[in-house]
């Protein structure tokens, strides 16, 4: 008879303290890139050549709301100004430093809201805006016209919501203003 010998079977012992350092470390990076990794895309439409509305009276009217340095104008329909909102200064959150003067935002949320209603009043469902800015407008100033044209904070059964405004938007050049063709001129 065939003897079988058995051999003495050591169990092998796995190490994993250096995996485990890795994934301790590695984990949470990843779930941080993750948080910081998300991106938002706004929807944008070029404005057509010309005024559309001039040519073919049942184009609905446009809404504007133009950028300028020193205020910002609501328009409706394209050319007649509903309100200009003026700058306002606005407190700064740290302690000892100066006051900044930048666009009234929430009055322009308010502004747009009335305008919503009143449209609505009348019976016209409009989501469609043009923003137009001028060449020196900053890139967070149009960001934030944007973001306020969008939407704007309600309150609904206790909850915060965002309610929308108009949220088709489209980009456009502003006009150049008499006084500042005047200005401009003078300086020359």
């Amino acid at each position: 008879m065939l003897k079988l010998r058995r051999k003495n079977a050591q169990e092998a012992e796995l190490d994993i303290t250096s995996f485990m350092n890795l994934m301790i470390i590695l984990v949470p990076v990843l779930l941080m890139t993750m948080v910081f990794s998300r991106i938002t895309v706004i929807d944008l439409t070029l404005p057509e050549v010309g005024n559309p509305a001039e040519s073919n009276p049942e184009i609905p009217k446009i809404l504007e709301v133009v950028i300028h340095d020193d205020y910002l104008d609501v328009n409706y329909p394209a050319g007649t100004r509903v309100q200009r909102i003026e700058k306002v200064e606005v407190a700064s959150e740290e302690p000892g430093e100066a006051a900044t003067i930048e666009h009234n935002y929430a009055l322009l949320s308010l502004t747009l809201q009335e305008v919503k209603r009143r449209l609505k009043e009348q019976g016209i469902e409009k989501k469609d805006i043009l923003i137009l800015s001028q060449s020196n407008t900053s890139y967070q100033t149009l960001i934030t016209v944007m973001d306020t044209v969008r939407s704007y904070k309600a309150v609904v059964v206790t909850d915060v919501v965002d309610a929308e405004l108009f949220p088709d938007m489209s980009l456009g050049d502003a006009p150049v203003n008499d006084t500042e063709t005047a200005q401009a001129g003078g300086a020359q």
